[in-house]
């Protein structure tokens, strides 16, 4: 079993930043893939971005040049940086694991999940 744990949500103000970390523990996977999610209320999950074992991004075509994803192996860590931030980035965020090596988008694709981290953007 995978457990991932995010944090680093809270309120900014619009234009803001902030760095979103999940921490992965238990059963984890050299070759595994690493996606950060978010939803927003009354609205389905959204991809934003996934990360491979070797480096390697897909970022919604939304999301690119203001979210960065990075991941830390040796710590078992994925980030998620977010910059230049709008109300409509408020959302809960979530990180999601797979076992499988792969450029994911869809939730259905991750089998491990976080409990979700709140974000929230003041205009």
């Amino acid at each position: 079993q995978v457990q991932l744990v995010e944090s680093g949500g809270g309120l900014v103000e619009a234009g803001g930043s902030l760095r979103l970390s999940c921490a992965a523990s238990g059963r984890t996977f050299s070759g595994s893939s690493m996606g950060w999610f978010r939803q927003a209320p009354g609205k389905e999950r959204e991809f934003i971005a996934t990360i491979t074992w070797d480096g390697t991004t897909r970022y919604a075509d939304s999301m690119k040049g203001r979210f960065i994803i990075s991941r830390d192996q040796a710590k078992n860590t994925v980030y998620l940086q977010m910059n230049s931030l709008k109300p409509e980035d408020t959302a809960v965020y979530y990180c999601a694991a797979t076992a499988f090596a792969g450029l994911y988008q869809r939730a259905t694709s991750y089998p491990y999940w976080g409990q979700g981290t709140q974000v929230t953007i003041s205009s």
